[in-house]
Formats: structure tokens, C-alpha cells, sequence
């Protein structure tokens, strides 16, 4: 028997709706990742993007365990001496919501083109608005709590 391998112009790319609210981002996020890359079909390939689109709603309402909202810390650098910029959880989900969980993801998806590829497939929204209802996303509950 030969080994299956997907061809990129035979998957079918569904749209999924997820509802972020009172969601751990940790969990959330694997879920999502994992979702991106296709790993739950049936016909995963790793050099193949086999996964689907995921539209994240109220990202805003994301939660952390324990003392993460203050210890959590985010850095980025200007690229000049001295330009190392730190924030914690609470001060990043007040100024940009979605920021969170897309940093999140793309710290979990593979590096280099395949993994920019899924990641751009992910698309995240503060609210319980999105611009994605011609797409027809079928609700989903990633984590049965």
C-alpha cells in the first residue's frame, strides 16, 4: 500500500467560527494552531497546508490562569540601542485584543512560508462582529469545558 500524500490543489479549506470569551489563551491557542495546520483530518500532510480558516471572535474576553496577567510579559525591540519595549497581559489586551492570541498562534505554527501561509488564515476580532458571514463559518466549541 502507498503512502498517502495530499496535493495542494485537492484540499477543501473550511471556515470555522470560534468564540474566544472566558477561553484560557493557552488552550484556545493549540486548539487554533492545530486547526490551522490540518492536523485533525484525515489527510495531514506536513509540507501541505491541509488546514482550515478560523475566524476568533471576542478575543477581547480572553482570560489567563493564576498570576499570568501581570507576570506575562510581551517585548518588542525598535532595533535601536536601548529599544526593548516590555508590556504584561493586561496593558496588551486593553490596547490591542487580538494582538494576544495572534502572538500566541504564531509561536506555535511552523517558521518559514508554510507557517506564515496558515497563520494568515486566522482571523481575529475584538467583538462579536466579523466581515466573514459570506464565508458561512460553522460554529465550533474547541474546548468542551
Amino acid at each position: 500500500m502507498k503512502t498517502f500524500s495530499a496535493k495542494a490543489h485537492e484540499v477543501q479549506h473550511e471556515w470555522l467560527l470560534v468564540d474566544a470569551a472566558d477561553q484560557v489563551l493557552g488552550r484556545l491557542a493549540a486548539q487554533i494552531a492545530s486547526r490551522l495546520r490540518g492536523k485533525h483530518k484525515a489527510i495531514y500532510t506536513p509540507h501541505v497546508d491541509t488546514g482550515d480558516f478560523v475566524v476568533v471572535i471576542n478575543a477581547d474576553k480572553l482570560r489567563v490562569t493564576g498570576n499570568k496577567a501581570e507576570a506575562k510579559l510581551y517585548h518588542r525591540h525598535t532595533g535601536y540601542p536601548g529599544g526593548l519595549y516590555t508590556t504584561n497581559f493586561t496593558k496588551m489586551q486593553g490596547r490591542h485584543p487580538a494582538r494576544v492570541l495572534e502572538k500566541a498562534v504564531k509561536g506555535m505554527l511552523p517558521k518559514g512560508p508554510l507557517g506564515y501561509a496558515m497563520l494568515r488564515k486566522m482571523k481575529v476580532y475584538a467583538g462579536p462582529a466579523h466581515p466573514h458571514e459570506a464565508q458561512q463559518p460553522t460554529l465550533i466549541n474547541l474546548l468542551k469545558a
